[in-house]
């Protein structure tokens, strides 16, 4: 064991044998509006549109599996690898498994960017600025986020939130979780970049395509 992680451990160990501490309430930032969930769906999808990322919004999982797999053949993408959790399992039913990688506990980053897309389950999307959190518990999980050119989204509709203040309720129990891994990371559109003579330039530090597909 590396001082590193004998450090860690030792705070780790402190923090749960902790006293339990209430949580202050979470500030309002924003005011809850608390909108229909359809109204937050067409917000979702035109936040996310206007970053020149993609809703589509399908009635099952079935459905989501049949478009993801339709998505696939029309871009051409020759292999997907995918987070191994329930939704993203069935959601990728139906493509051929010759064509399909579990993300491997400690992959290369340079294998990773070689599949055609990266399928990730959101575990919340916020409406007003059409993005969605990932909860990454792994490195490879936050890899896959970022390196195949593409990455395809998936969520059912109750993990639609009108913005981040009314998720915190969701998310702080995780984060005040000692035996939580990893990092949450937020998703809004394909990568963007405009570094060069102002002119935006899409993909250069993540994917170039991003689709989120809402089951519900």
């Amino acid at each position: 064991m590396s001082s590193r992680d004998a450090i860690l451990n030792r705070i780790r160990t402190a923090l749960a044998h902790e006293p339990a501490q209430e949580r202050p309430p979470v500030a309002e930032v924003w005011p809850r509006v608390n909108p229909a969930p359809e109204a937050m769906v067409q917000r979702f999808i035109e936040e996310l549109k206007a970053v020149q990322g993609e809703t589509y919004r399908v009635s099952s999982v079935e459905e989501a599996s049949r478009k993801l797999a339709e998505l696939a053949a029309e871009a051409g993408w020759d292999t997907a690898c995918a987070m191994d959790r329930p939704l993203c399992r069935q959601v990728a039913a139906a493509l051929p498994p010759e064509k399909l990688l579990w993300v491997p506990a400690d992959p290369k980053p340079s294998e990773l960017a070689q599949h055609s897309v990266g399928l990730v389950e959101a575990d919340l999307l916020l409406a007003d600025t059409g993005s969605a959190m990932i909860a990454c518990g792994t490195p490879s999980d936050r890899l896959l986020c970022y390196l195949p050119p593409a990455c395809v989204v998936v969520a059912t509709l109750d993990r639609l939130c009108e913005h981040l203040p009314a998720a915190w309720e969701r998310i702080a129990p995780r984060v005040a979780d000692p035996q939580t891994r990893g990092e949450f990371v937020f998703i809004t559109g394909p990568s963007r970049t405009a570094d060069i003579e102002k002119i935006l330039i899409l993909g250069v530090h993540g994917p170039k395509r991003v689709v989120v597909l809402i089951v519900g």
